[in-house]
């Protein structure tokens, strides 16, 4: 798990979901040089989920607001997989520009 710890609080995960629509499919697009598109839904929990039906099983990553914290899950099942590569990738930067560098106080790698 990835915690991002930012000066804002609460996060906000509507408007992260807002952004990720927004930026993460045509950015993997762009990236990949691949047409794949990918689900991202807005869960009552406080949570976002981009996972892709028909390829993948389940989430592929799972983002939770929790205070001043977004909790960033990747699944395991598909962790050498250049796709869920590339989207962790995308994501860690979606995140960066979403927030900005001023706002983001700490980037951590938990298990």
């Amino acid at each position: 798990m990835k915690k991002v710890t930012t000066k804002q609080h609460p996060v906000n995960t509507h408007h992260i979901y807002e952004f990720l629509q927004h930026h993460l499919n045509k950015n993997f697009t762009r990236q990949r040089q691949q047409d794949i598109e990918f689900l991202i839904e807005e869960k009552d929990d406080n949570a976002i989920e981009i996972s892709k039906p028909g390829m993948y099983e389940g989430y592929l990553f799972r983002v939770e607001g929790r205070g001043n914290e977004l909790h960033v899950h990747k699944t395991e099942q598909y962790t050498d997989d250049v796709n869920i590569l590339t989207l962790e990738d995308i994501l860690n930067n979606l995140f960066m520009d979403y927030s900005g560098p001023k706002t983001i106080t700490n980037i951590s790698d938990e298990s």
